[in-house]
């Protein structure tokens, strides 16, 4: 019998060992999650205990078969600690191909480093994260952690894909929480995957996935968080910077934020005080020493990068922003808010998603959302928007990080939710007027002024700023339908009043045009081609979205060759659409000269999968006529 027992337990042990071991082999990976992907989770199991209102605990166990070198970064073994949560448990064991284990990885072998180097104010922010260089692939790491936190506001959004180009076996959420603090919840996109809700009571909620095969990325997709399915949660008895909150409403959050959070970060030197003051004279109008002050803050102060919910919820304190010379997005923007006040000129704390993808606070669920903040000043029934981070960004320009989306604005008297700035297609303007020469064999020289207005202020401003070298390459990229190109000269003009920049450039090319026997041949566009080749995709699964307009107005002068006259010249072309218009006519002047006019409109949008095609044939029809020739003949 003694040996009959030995012999049962060495076999179930055994049994244990192998299935284990064959879980964590890469073989047993179907293909189909194999396929389009550099990753598969092999579980993702998250358990969230909310205890109390001032207690939540986040229990995480992963397994990740990594296939190749960029499914490293879809490991995502790391977690964030600071004075109100702690890090209690984190490990990882990593075995190979065939499922042997080659190494376990303890917190002391973790990088445990601060958020923000050289700086005191926020060495209490922390990340401790796996820095694991591996052998060979594919290869799977099971993670494992444990993290606690006093912070009960801001409830972890569950991605059971969090990714593109990562496959899923299974994906849990357990969520467990007590029957009197308002927990609420919201989901997002699941049709079309497999995901079944198991529990859902006054004190728990579960979900669980099937398989999910790893998704490409397509052109112009919306964003993963609009495309795959998540799960928003908050509780509405919270607890967060040390302070209980309680808020059903956007009003009352707001509120609750303002007095509790915010009260006494404001506070400033009498001497800064007197200074700013002193700054400001006898200014009476509040955007006019908005103006001043926002120079001002451009000026003393530089943006230190931690996001909302990483470096805490509470700005630092003023007078700290003051002496030291620096923040993060809260902190600046608390900052100007309070020098602000100095001068009478009201003003609010707003908390956004900051992203050049729009995004917007929920505003039918109310909870602590974003990870960014900016300033409102009231001007009559709308707000004049201040991106405090910037040293650069002109004043009340919001450029593609913070346009055109819903935000929490923090008044005295409660949270509101506002629709920031929105800049119109036609009003993302790009008018380009210059002239080019060429010469008998076929040398271009020519100069061109480029104003852009809008949203292609954003993009063309930061051109200033680049080393030469930088600046070079830039041109040499925007201009690459122009074949040896020298830069002459440049000059800008940014004109951050009226929100316009201009570049003036002048440029040269030997052999631009192309001579055979006695004819030349040139594409008449020389300044403003389009980069639209949009790329072709078979079956495309994903709707599309083209975030922002724009109108290009082009007319250049061309002055041809003596000796040569025109044999062919593109006929006039116009293209209108649901995406936009676009036309362009070549004016024959005198003295050899041409007018070429080109002006290209394009709606932003949101529009279905089944569209693509068309929209690609548009684009593809303007980078075809762009691309159209002159040609000349010897006389």
């Amino acid at each position: 019998m003694k040996c009959s027992f030995y012999t049962l337990f060495f076999f179930l042990f055994s049994l244990v060992s192998f299935a284990q071991k064959n879980f964590y082999t890469s073989a047993s990976i179907a293909d189909s999650l194999k396929e389009n992907a550099n990753a598969v989770v092999r579980l993702n199991q998250i358990d969230i205990e909310i205890a109390s209102q001032r207690d939540m605990t986040i229990k995480t166990q992963k397994v990740v078969t990594v296939l190749n070198e960029k499914g490293l970064k879809l490991v995502e073994a790391f977690e964030h600690y600071d004075k109100t949560s702690s890090v209690n448990s984190i490990e990882a064991i990593v075995y190979d191909a065939f499922g042997v284990e080659i190494k376990k990885i303890r917190r002391k072998d973790f990088k445990d480093l601060s958020t923000v180097s050289g700086s005191t104010l926020f060495s209490d922010n922390r990340i401790v994260y796996l820095d694991y260089t591996p052998v060979s692939y594919p290869f799977t790491i099971v993670y494992t952690s444990e993290v606690e936190t006093s912070n009960t506001a801001f409830i972890p959004q569950w991605y059971p894909l969090a990714s593109y180009y990562l496959s899923i076996e299974k994906s849990v959420l357990n969520v467990t929480y007590p029957n009197d603090l308002g927990f609420k919840k919201k989901e997002f996109a699941f049709s079309g995957f497999d995901i079944k809700k198991t529990t859902d009571t006054n004190t728990q909620l579960s979900y669980v996935t099937g398989t999910i095969l790893a998704q490409k990325t397509e052109d112009l997709s919306p964003s993963y968080s609009d495309l795959f399915p998540r799960v928003m949660m908050g509780v509405e008895k919270f607890h967060l910077e040390g302070v209980d909150g309680t808020a059903t409403t956007w009003e009352a959050f707001g509120k609750w934020y303002g007095d509790k959070i915010l009260t006494g970060t404001t506070v400033l030197p009498e001497e800064t005080i007197a200074k700013i003051k002193a700054l400001v004279g006898n200014e009476k109008d509040p955007v006019k020493k908005a103006r001043i002050i926002y120079d001002y803050v451009q000026k003393k102060s530089r943006y230190v990068n931690i996001a909302i919910g990483i470096g805490g919820w509470k700005p630092m304190y003023a007078t700290d922003v003051d002496r030291l010379g620096y923040g993060d997005c809260k902190a600046l923007t608390n900052y100007t808010k309070a020098l602000l006040q100095t001068v009478d000129v009201p003003s609010y704390n707003t908390i956004l998603y900051g992203d050049t993808y729009k995004r917007n606070i929920q505003s039918d669920f109310v909870s602590m959302q974003g990870n960014h903040m900016i300033l409102a000043i009231p001007t009559g029934d709308s707000y004049t928007w201040l991106e405090c981070t910037s040293q650069d960004d002109p004043f009340g320009y919001q450029g593609i990080f913070t346009d055109d989306r819903d935000v929490l604005v923090v008044k005295p008297e409660g949270g509101i939710i506002v629709r920031t700035k929105i800049y119109d297609d036609k009003g993302n303007a790009q008018t380009d007027k210059g002239t080019y020469t060429l010469d008998e064999n076929g040398s271009f020289t020519g100069s061109v002024s480029i104003v852009s207005d809008g949203s292609q202020y954003n993009s063309k401003a930061r051109v200033e700023h680049l080393p030469p070298n930088e600046k070079e390459a830039h041109y040499k990229e925007y201009w690459d339908n122009i074949n040896n190109l020298k830069l002459e000269k440049i000059t800008f003009t940014n004109d951050k009043e009226n929100i316009r920049f201009t570049e003036n450039i002048h440029v040269s090319a030997e052999s631009y045009a192309t001579i055979s026997a006695n004819k030349m041949i040139f594409v008449v566009d020389a300044f403003n081609q389009s980069g639209g080749n949009v790329k072709r995709i078979r079956n495309r699964k994903n709707p599309f979205q083209i975030q922002r307009g724009y109108l290009d107005s082009d007319e250049i002068e061309i002055n041809l060759p003596t000796g040569f006259s025109i044999e062919f010249l593109p006929a006039p072309y116009e293209l209108k659409g649901k995406f936009g218009e676009y036309k362009t006519e070549i004016i024959k002047k005198e003295n050899n000269k041409l007018t070429y006019k080109r002006s290209m409109f394009l709606n932003k949008g949101k529009y279905s999968n089944k569209e693509y095609d068309e929209y690609r044939l548009f684009m593809e029809q303007v980078a075809k006529n762009d691309n159209a020739k002159i040609v000349l003949i010897k006389n």
